[in-house]
């Protein structure tokens, strides 16, 4: 049986066909045949909101198995992190991995949609590790909020990427490798 990775696109005017479709691919082919890589079109992803989002995250999630690695991009890992921090699940997971995703909190980004949650780490699904990727050349989400999130879940796995950009240069294999590495 092939083992479910729900990839959460980021934001912004034809992010899921011109710019996330290209980390997806890199994920699918690094990944190879045992794994099924769903990649849902999130609903206006010019302007996203964090009430449609997290809806329709619920959708995607209530469709995988136990055992479903959840992956999101830019503001795709900003919410998914944020939804699953408040929102209890009924399935375990294998692992989450944010890439590039902007901090909502205390030294990160402002949010009307989403409120800020000081013990974040403390309200994710227990036992699940928490991978976080950011590139040190993103010009997008800056490259200190993978700092801000890993204060705020103690624990995760942090893979600050050299030299990336806010697309990973489009180049996904260390994410690809952390996936393998599950058990």
């Amino acid at each position: 049986m092939k083992k479910q990775v729900l990839f959460i696109q980021g934001g912004g005017a034809g992010t899921h066909d011109e710019w996330d479709n290209k980390l997806v691919d890199s994920l699918r082919r690094e990944l190879g045949p045992g794994y099924d890589v769903r990649y849902p079109r999130m609903p206006n992803e010019a302007d996203p909101t964090y009430s449609t989002w997290k809806a329709a995250l619920a959708e995607e999630i209530a469709g995988l198995d136990d055992g479903a690695i959840l992956m999101g991009h830019s503001i795709g890992g900003t919410v998914l992190i944020n939804a699953l921090a408040g929102s209890p699940l009924n399935r375990k997971l294998a692992g989450i991995f944010l890439i590039a995703a902007p901090f909502v909190g205390a030294g990160g980004w402002p949010s009307e949609d989403i409120q800020p949650t000081a013990d974040l780490g403390a309200r994710l699904p227990p036992k699940t590790p928490v991978h976080l990727y950011h590139g040190s050349e993103d010009d997008i989400a800056p490259f200190a909020h993978v700092d801000l999130y890993e204060r705020a879940i103690p624990g995760a796995i942090v893979h600050r990427l050299h030299g990336r950009d806010h697309q990973l240069n489009d180049d996904l294999a260390e994410v690809a490798a952390g996936v393998r590495a599950l058990k």
